[in-house]
């Protein structure tokens, strides 16, 4: 059971389009591991659909079609719906469907299928694929977590959200499940681990600074890193 959501402003500005591209991307696919969220945002976009046209003035143009241009219309709607009937229908590209790493393979959500363009990169059991989201400070990316891994306990410079596609992991806070959405910034330090090995998404728009161990030596590199 999903126990993590997007907050009601995040959701209300997916639907306006006023979005970073990572962070749209994060909403589409909680959305379809969620089907709370997904009712959620159909409500609000007919909401604000309706706002819309409410809000709509119709400039004041009389228009007068007589019998023969609605006919001549009517034709010309039939002739290209015709043409279109004629051709032969378009292979639908679904970009990438699924992913492999450490040699398990998970299926995307449609959302990323057409964002993946690089190769997995890592050290030990955490490997990271990066999506270009054409943003200067967030990074975006899929991170796996083999099975019996984890990241060296840290917090945050700033931002961090996590959404689990598959798998689980759990740190100090709680366990977490696929479809669970967390937004985390510099008053949390945790260290997630996996017993089974998990894939999630996440955005980061400023290094993690680890806290613990041997790995406070990558804090002078984080800004290459992160």
């Amino acid at each position: 059971m999903i126990k993590y959501h997007p907050q009601q402003e995040l959701l209300s500005l997916h639907i306006k389009g006023e979005l970073p591209l990572s962070m749209s991307l994060a909403i589409s696919a909680h959305a379809e591991l969620c089907g709370t969220c997904q009712h959620k945002l159909n409500l609000m976009t007919a909401s604000e659909s309706a706002d819309v046209f409410d809000n709509h003035v119709e400039p004041n143009i009389s228009v007068d079609l007589d019998s023969k241009m609605s006919f001549l219309l009517a034709q010309m709607m039939q002739n290209t719906l015709d043409e279109l009937d004629a051709k032969p229908a378009a292979p639908v590209n679904e970009g990438v469907t699924e992913v492999t790493v450490k040699d398990q393979s998970y299926p995307l959500p449609r959302a990323f299928r057409h964002q993946i363009n690089a190769q997995w990169q890592g050290i030990g059991k955490v490997s990271r694929l990066r999506l270009n989201t054409g943003e200067e400070h967030a990074r975006a990316s899929l991170l796996h977590i083999a099975p019996q891994g984890e990241i060296p306990e840290h917090t945050h410079k700033g931002s961090e959200l996590t959404l689990l596609l598959a798998g689980e992991f759990s740190d100090e806070y709680n366990t977490y499940r696929p479809g669970d959405f967390m937004l985390l910034d510099e008053n949390h330090q945790h260290s997630p681990k996996t017993m089974t090995g998990c894939l999630c998404y996440t955005i980061v728009d400023a290094p993690l600074y680890f806290t613990k161990g041997f790995s406070k030596l990558l804090n002078p590199i984080g800004e290459l890193l992160y």
